[in-house]
């Protein structure tokens, strides 16, 4: 809890006080830029659902140190810094030191909290309070304490106000003696700080402009007598005392732009400002606001049992990470969510197939028409998942319509209707309503033989709709494919009222496409197709492994190569064709599984369930087993195959590759990471966004990888031929690329590639068309651990617009930057390595976990890297010189942008151009790792 009292014995002022005070104010306008980059900034969150990834993107982060956070571990190797939450006046009885209290320390009580007022002139209470409050949070690793309740004695009829002041006093001395380098953070205790000077090192106070009334639960503005006192003393405390002043203020979640205007007006004092809601339980805004990089998504599991079948993940999804947001499964069977807090999502997408139980289509109507109300926004595919009606009409700004009779035209569509199929009507799939308000949209509008418009697609002051059949369509084809009706990166974009933002790019490193390669193990005891009938795994380690030394990820299934599988004969043979494979230092191990199951959730319940396609290796009378199948399959690869000390790291999903949340689990557990599944594969043939998967499947707590594009499994029919046909995979890598950079290239396939002469073959033409391009090569397990990092990669944005903040980037290292932002202001901006033009925008390097990113509106064309196939390790830049450094998988290629008037040299040698073109200076080492330095005529 906060101080009850937020303006409790608040001293008349006198005009002259007041006049004082805005002297003051006036005194220190002027300075206050320059103080705001000393400031730190702050934010408070008494939940046990506590954010602490997103509050790393403040100096400073009090929680309630009850929840059980880790301090050490939160801390780490940045910057931001847990304060644990003390109570010094009053205990409530549920802390684990308030039985330790004499009762005759205890001299009144706090109704509205149901605590205990403590007595501070007890001369035992300072050394109490250091051993059995303090001195077990310090020793997990605490070193910030914000200390409340320290005005509580005034609850006390006839208590001696000076003794306790010096009790208080009496306090802080023996924890700033106690616990050397210690930070204290007052909530008020204003009349301490004369005897405290240099010992504090900040003081907060609530409600400056905004506050909470707890009695009446709703948010109020602060009269001008209360915030004229208060803002005196806290000026008086920076001014006077030399602390940090803090004001802490008040409103309700989804009014954003109110905190952010509430923020600036304590900022513009010189005081650090956090505007959060009453109960803080919501990320607010301080001197950073973190930009909510979180959608949540509405799914019905009557329509699709797991997430990754639901059409809100096949199709919806994509485009949303595309954009830059992680996707919040919620199945609408389920309770929904009380609120959709600003701070931490974007907006709603919901995607219905048909309408919803009967029993939940009121339920999810009203929680929709309530997220209108409060101003959340909504983007809402396929139907609403109820008949719109009554209340939601009205507060939706809809009308319903009557039926349809006759013939169904198109009446009026938007150029971005039609966006890879035309929409054609269908009476049986048609809404009937229509837009009845003048601030919408309207996209499609669908009239019938008695001119009555039925509005299919529009945006709304709320958000948008695309109704069924108008936002995919699927073909009539013998083997279906889907085409989007509605662009849905602009649908989504306007529908949600996305802001152009830097995006965390999972495509691109270095300003380059990363590029890998990984390979499940099915078919290594396959006989090749050619001269000497060897091992289809032989001829993929000679002709392939062997030949393209850049980063791959190989894979065996146990039963397959092991001694105890059908294939006993040949064990010893592969066996020894799979210690070479990991022997390779480009090739990084992976299990492919024990027996190659199909369904993953039946191995969780035990179950032996043989897939349609009949393939399997599982033995007679083998019960399946989730420990078997992925602990088992490591430690026989560990123990039999794997080089000593090399790691099995990665585990590649078979069949159906759709992991259960326990199975994800166990890989964690193993310090393994995973990947498999997804179902990329637009090309000429299959020219479609709805051919190109996600980032991921949530399942539950936890993220699984897709496999970035698809294997030759797809492009060669089932494996039944033309077995050339994985060459059409180039196709993806272009798809995927232009006009949009949605995948990095991912050669994916299988060991049974290598037993026959045309598969191999268009192996070599794959290979040849990704590396044929500038590529920045990266391990299977990178490319996972990026597109992990996704979900919690921090971005913020400071007070003044001016920064971008981003934290927690310990594998993501890219932005995409719109044009509309700018340029990064290079010198300004700590982490950032330089930046390469492309399709969409501007690709950033990050060169460490944490940055800030300051834009400019003019490129000044200073020297920089633009690309390179290594992660940049850091970059520092001193007047004309310009340094950084660069470790690849491979030998290094980079390229300079604006280097003209440089000399160019590697670990203090001097290096020549390869070549330049378009503005850009090549060059390439033979090193994996160097040291770069520009000397540079700037003038």
């Amino acid at each position: 809890m906060l101080s009850t009292f937020r303006s409790l014995h608040r001293p008349l002022l006198s005009r002259f006080t007041r006049l004082l005070c805005f002297v003051a104010l006036a005194l220190f306008a002027a300075t206050v830029r320059a103080q705001a980059g000393e400031l730190p900034s702050v934010v408070l969150h008494y939940g046990a659902d506590a954010p602490l990834t997103a509050m790393k993107a403040f100096d400073i982060a009090v929680v309630e140190p009850d929840h059980g956070f880790d301090p050490v571990a939160y801390r780490g190797q940045g910057r931001s810094e847990l304060f644990a939450y003390v109570s010094v006046g009053e205990v409530h009885p549920t802390r684990p030191y308030a039985a330790r209290i004499p009762e005759a320390w205890r001299i009144g009580r706090n109704p509205a909290w149901k605590s205990l007022v403590i007595d501070q002139a007890q001369s035992a209470w300072p050394a109490f309070f250091a051993e059995q409050v303090i001195a077990p949070l310090w020793a997990r690793g605490y070193r910030g304490f914000f200390l409340d309740t320290l005005d509580s004695y005034h609850l006390v009829n006839g208590v001696d106000v000076v003794a306790q002041q010096q009790g208080m006093v009496a306090v802080v001395r023996q924890l700033r003696s106690r616990f050397p380098g210690i930070r204290l953070i007052f909530n008020r205790g204003f009349e301490l700080l004369p005897d405290l000077r240099s010992e504090v090192y900040a003081v907060a106070a609530e409600s400056l402009y905004r506050g909470w009334d707890a009695k009446k639960k709703r948010y109020v503005e602060v009269g001008q007598a209360d915030r004229d006192w208060l803002l005196g003393q806290l000026l008086a405390a920076r001014d006077k005392y030399g602390v940090t002043a803090i004001a802490i203020d008040y409103v309700a979640p989804a009014a954003r732009e109110l905190a952010r205007d509430t923020a600036r007006r304590i900022h513009a004092h010189g005081i650090v400002p956090y505007v959060t809601d009453g109960d803080l339980r919501h990320l607010g805004v301080g001197l950073v606001e973190v930009l909510p990089r979180k959608i949540l998504f509405l799914y019905n599991s009557r329509e699709a049992a797991r997430v990754n079948v639901s059409s809100a993940h096949r199709y919806a999804e994509m485009p949303v990470n595309h954009l830059g947001y992680a996707a919040d499964y919620v199945d609408v069977n389920q309770p929904l969510p009380d609120t959709v807090p600003a701070a931490e999502y974007a907006g709603v997408v919901s995607w219905f197939d048909g309408y919803v139980p009967p029993a939940r289509a009121t339920v999810l109507a009203r929680w929709m028409a309530a997220r209108i109300a409060e101003g959340t926004r909504l983007a809402v595919f396929g139907s609403f998942g109820f008949e719109p009606a009554g209340d939601f009409l009205r507060e939706a700004g809809l009308a319903s319509v009557a039926p349809g009779r006759g013939r169904l035209d198109i009446a009026s569509a938007d150029p971005s209707i039609g966006f890879e199929s035309p929409p054609i009507p269908e009476r049986g799939r048609l809404e009937r309503i229509r837009v009845d308000v003048d601030a919408a949209r309207r996209l499609l509008t669908v009239s019938d033989a008695d001119g009555k418009r039925y509005d299919a697609v529009a945006q709304m002051p709320w958000g948008g709709f695309a109704l069924h059949p108008f936002a995919i369509r699927v073909l009539p084809l013998e083997e279906a494919q889907t085409r989007w009706i509605v662009e849905p990166f602009a649908f989504i974009r306007d529908a949600l009222a996305l802001p152009p933002l830097p995006v965390p790019d999972t495509t691109t490193l270095s300003g380059r496409r990363m590029f890998f390669a990984h390979i499940d193990g099915d078919g290594f005891a396959s006989r090749a197709e050619m001269k000497g009938r060897r091992l289809a795994a032989e001829v993929l380690l000679d002709d392939v492994l062997k030949r393209y030394t850049v980063p791959h990820a190989m894979s065996v299934i146990e039963i397959e190569t092991s001694a105890q599988g059908p294939y006993a004969k040949d064990s010893a043979e592969m066996e020894a064709v799979a210690r070479r494979m990991f022997a390779l230092p480009h090739v990084e191990i992976a299990s492919h599984s024990y027996t190659h199951p199909f369904y993953w959730d039946s191995v969780e319940r035990g179950e032996a369930k043989r897939a349609l396609q009949g393939y399997s290796l599982a033995p007679e009378g083998y019960v399946p087993s989730l420990e078997r199948e992925i602990a088992g399959s490591v430690n026989y690869i560990r123990s039999r195959l794997a080089p000593p000390g090399k790691p099995v790291g990665l585990m590649l999903w078979t069949g159906d590759a759709a992991p259960t949340e326990a199975a994800l689990d166990m890989v964690e557990r193993l310090g393994m990471v995973q990947m498999n599944g997804g179902y990329t594969v637009a090309s000429r043939l299959y020219p479609s966004l709805a051919a190109v998967s996600a980032l991921g499947t949530w399942q539950g707590r936890r993220f699984h990888v897709h496999a970035p594009i698809m294997n030759e499994n797809v492009y060669t029919n089932l494996w039944t031929g033309p077995f050339y046909g994985f060459e059409r995979v180039t196709e993806t890598f272009d798809f995927t690329d232009r006009p949009r950079r949605l995948k990095p290239i991912n050669i994916y396939y299988h060991t049974y590639s290598a037993s026959k002469q045309a598969a191999l073959e268009a192996l070599h033409k794959v290979y040849r068309h990704a590396l044929a391009q500038p590529v920045h090569p990266v391990y299977p397990s990178e490319y996972v651990r990026i597109a992990m990092n996704f979900n919690d990669v921090v971005l913020a944005r400071t007070l003044d617009g001016e920064r971008y903040r981003v934290r927690n980037a310990h594998h993501l290292r890219t932005l995409r930057l719109p044009r509309e932002l700018g340029v990064p202001d290079l010198p300004a901006s700590p982490g950032v390595g330089g930046f390469r033009d492309g399709g969409e925008g501007r690709y950033v390097h990050l060169t460490a976990d944490e940055a800030e990113l300051r834009l400019a509106a003019v490129d000044p064309h200073l020297p920089m890297l633009a690309d390179a196939n290594a992660r940049v390790l850091s970059a520092t830049r001193d007047g004309e010189r310009y340094r950084f450094e660069l470790r690849a998988h491979v030998p290094l290629e980079f390229a300079l942008a604006n280097a003209e008037r440089c000399s160019v040299s590697a670990d203090g040698r001097a290096l020549a151009a390869q070549r330049r073109d378009g503005g850009l200076t090549h060059y390439r080492l033979s090193a994996h790792a160097a040291t770069i330095e520009l000397r540079c005529r700037l003038a």
